[in-house]
């Protein structure tokens, strides 16, 4: 699944004329980007939140072969977040296999395909791309999964339940993978991220596994400065 509802509010007029998944990077949309980084890493059918302008996103999809199934999940009233939108999607799933989850924004070329096999092979019911990157935001983890995140902008801790042996604060990719349970574990409702998802499953005794790739760039576009810093790196290919 790929998360690409979101306004970007922090792309100022760009956010508002062109949706995340269509800016170009390099010569290519994030949206190609994030579809071809999943199929690298055995998806046959990718599913695609989409709210802001839905309607150039659908377009693409129509006018472009991505190789690979491209179904849509439409949000019309709001943009229900990560949570919201994984839970609003789960009927598009392939009953009994496990489900890739990547953010538009996010650029990378970490081996996914090496995330998926570690969920697939170990017990957690997700297992997160994390980093060791200077970051405000931080998950927790101990020698056993996820059990806190931490906010440095205003000092705030959560722990949902003790930790066990060596703590390491890790920064989120924003990808990651899913059992085929994870949506039929969902509770919340309306407009919630999937990490508040993971503290309270890790905190009812859920393993939510980390997985640092040993290679790989990663890059996000979500401000304009980071937008253009990727640019400057790939390329700033075409006009979305």
């Amino acid at each position: 699944m790929i998360f690409a509802a979101g306004r970007g509010t922090r792309l100022g007029a760009l956010g508002e004329s062109t949706p995340k998944a269509l800016l170009e990077v390099g010569g290519r949309t994030m949206l190609e980007r994030a579809v071809a980084a999943v199929a690298a890493a055995g998806a046959k059918r990718v599913v695609v939140n989409v709210h802001h302008h839905a309607g150039l996103i659908e377009r693409f999809v129509e006018e472009h072969d991505f190789g690979v199934e491209v179904t849509l999940s439409p949000e019309p009233e709001r943009p229900l977040e990560t949570g919201g939108g994984l839970l609003h999607a789960r009927g598009l799933f392939r009953a009994g296999e496990s489900i890739l989850m990547h953010n538009v924004d996010v650029l990378t070329d970490f081996p996914l395909a090496d995330l998926v096999a570690r969920q697939e092979a170990g017990a957690a019911l997700a297992t997160l791309a994390v980093q060791e990157r200077d970051t405000a935001r931080q998950l927790l983890f101990d020698e056993t999964g996820l059990f806190g995140r931490e906010d440095r902008r205003d000092g705030s801790r959560r722990e949902v339940r003790p930790p066990r042996g060596a703590v390491r604060a890790l920064a989120f990719s924003g990808i990651h993978a899913g059992s085929p349970a994870l949506p039929g574990l969902v509770t919340e409702r309306g407009v919630f991220g999937i990490v508040d998802v993971y503290l309270r499953l890790a905190g009812e005794g859920r393993v939510i596994a980390p997985w640092v790739p040993e290679r790989g760039r990663w890059l996000e576009i979500g401000n304009l400065e980071r937008l253009e810093a990727a640019r400057a790196l790939l390329g700033r290919g075409r006009p979305a």
